[in-house]
């Protein structure tokens, strides 16, 4: 199971932006891997608390993940760059923020314990791409497979590259200055190469400068039941492709609910609004009801009182973090007839002192506010 964000940089679920800055920096220079040479488990830490950092430093991921937890962002489901996929280039780049521009923050690294020298060439990421996918509440609860036409950038065909001249290959150039601290060693991407450490040698007459030509291609989106509106999913590496030997960025797929003519949702539980008859409610009646797996037919019991609630369990939605399902919440309403012909009217008006139809709620029959409790319950 994966661990914690908050107890990775030990805090509390309170902690302010200011303590999880703070518990950051301190882990990052502790398990830095220019600090701790050839240690994986070093490195395996500075990458979880970097990763930490990347959601909890973010108010939007934030709350997702207290919500959703690790959920939201993994195995594909994500807020549009959770932590999950980041490399030690994404990592780095937070330094900036952490450690103050002097520290290399656009990018490369800094060397004030022992340097970031790199470790060879940068990898350019390409852009994300974003599109909008709407769900029925049947797909939601269920859980569904689509597949999307998506227009990505991707290297055109023939073209060719060559090795940055200015940057020999490495994406970043470096420089030196003098602080307080010491001689410091700062990197930041080439402005020739972009940071991809290639330029263009050879390319087609229908790519760009960069060597990338626009092409439709239809891309599958597993989606896992329980989404809500608004929630984002991430299919990695189908963004638009980058230059030379970078890597692709992401598609981020943007959830939409559509609205169900009879159901309503709340959380994982539905409701639904069932009328029936003055005689049905005396008599007792069976009823057929709308479902996110299909109509259901359920019993009224005779002398059943407008307001009572009927709890369906398991028919509402799957829970997202894998907790079970929600119920389905049917709601009785008794339908007074609005217009009498003359004998139905005699016939009320002959029972109005009649001790059967006089109100007599028994212990039993609770109050609106404890059935609203019990629905919360």
């Amino acid at each position: 199971m994966k661990e914690d964000y908050y107890e990775i940089l030990g805090l509390s679920k309170s902690a302010t932006k200011a303590e999880i800055k703070k518990a950051y920096r301190k882990k990052a220079i502790e398990f830095h891997p220019d600090k701790n040479p050839g240690d994986s488990n070093a490195e395996e830490t500075f990458k979880k608390a970097a990763e930490a950092y990347e959601i909890l430093s973010n108010d939007d991921k934030r709350a997702k993940y207290d919500r959703f937890g690790h959920q939201a962002f993994d195995g594909g489901f994500g807020g549009g760059g959770g932590g999950a996929g980041m490399n030690m280039d994404d990592i780095f780049s937070q330094f900036g923020d952490i450690f103050g521009s002097g520290f290399g923050g656009g990018g490369g690294g800094f060397s004030g314990f022992g340097g970031f020298s790199g470790g060879g060439q940068r990898r350019v990421k390409g852009s994300n791409l974003r599109i909008r996918v709407s769900l029925t509440l049947e797909e939601i609860a269920n859980g569904a497979e689509k597949k999307i036409k998506v227009k990505r950038k991707v290297q055109a065909e023939g073209t060719t590259y060559k090795t940055c001249s200015t940057c020999s290959g490495t994406g970043q150039v470096t420089r030196i200055t003098n602080t307080i601290l010491g001689r410091m060693q700062t990197a930041s991407p080439c402005t020739v190469c972009g940071g991809a450490g290639q330029t263009i040698d050879k390319k087609p007459a229908d790519a760009d400068a960069h060597g990338l030509k626009v092409t439709e291609e239809t891309v599958t989106i597993k989606i896992p039941a329980g989404v809500e509106d608004g929630m984002q999913l991430k299919v990695s590496n189908k963004g638009n492709e980058a230059p030379g030997n970078g890597v692709p960025g992401d598609l981020l797929v943007a959830i939409e609910e559509k609205s169900h003519p009879t159901l309503q949702r709340e959380g994982d539980n539905l409701h639904y609004d069932l009328y029936i008859s003055y005689s049905e409610a005396v008599l007792g009646a069976s009823k057929e009801i709308d479902t996110v797996s299909g109509k259901v037919r359920i019993k009224i019991d005779e002398g059943v009182q407008s307001g009572k609630i009927l709890r369906l369990r398991g028919k509402g939605i799957s829970n997202i973090n894998g907790y079970g399902k929600g119920d389905l919440l049917v709601h009785v309403n008794v339908w007074t007839p609005r217009v009498l012909n003359k004998e139905q009217k005699d016939f009320f008006e002959k029972m109005a002192t009649d001790e059967n139809f006089q109100p007599n709620p028994e212990k039993s029959d609770k109050s609106f506010f404890e059935k609203v409790k019990d629905m919360f319950s």
